[in-house]
């Protein structure tokens, strides 16, 4: 597969990639932020992708994988390391409608791609030329 060029270029994130990687540091969706991150790509949120990242990573069942400090912490350094779109929550067309919102973040911050390991998101891809992998994809394409 050949290498792509990331370096600079904006990329969303799905809830799913985030949390895995705030919950297991060792493992590929952790790689695919490393991988942005040294590539000196961005993370590209909506509020609306990352409210609902922090909704759903400060419940309380992932508090014995990783404390509530260290979750708010991995937060704080998303936030502070991240780029913001406006969205207005247009129907894209996604099977789970509740996933539009990414693909509306990806097309209004000319993300180069989307990383998720949600089926829905994935059986579009791609959509309107922008690719949506998984993250072995990701990083057999980048890293």
């Amino acid at each position: 597969m050949n290498k792509l060029n990331i370096k600079g270029a904006r990329v969303v994130l799905d809830t799913n990639i985030l949390i895995s990687a705030a919950l297991m540091p060792k493992g590929k969706p952790r790689k695919v932020i490393d991988t942005i991150r040294e590539k000196n790509g961005i993370l590209l949120f909506s509020d609306e992708t990352f409210n609902e990242v922090v909704t759903r990573l400060l419940r309380t069942k992932f508090d014995r994988y990783v404390s509530r400090e260290n979750r708010l912490l991995y937060l704080a350094e998303l936030q502070i390391a991240s780029e913001w779109v406006t969205i207005f929550e247009n129907k894209m067309g996604c099977p789970d409608p509740d996933d539009d919102k990414f693909l509306e973040t990806a097309l209004r911050g000319e993300s180069a791609c989307i990383v998720t390991g949600d089926g829905d998101l994935l059986e579009m891809s791609p959509y309107r030329n922008l690719p949506i992998m998984k993250a072995s994809d990701f990083l057999s394409k980048f890293s």
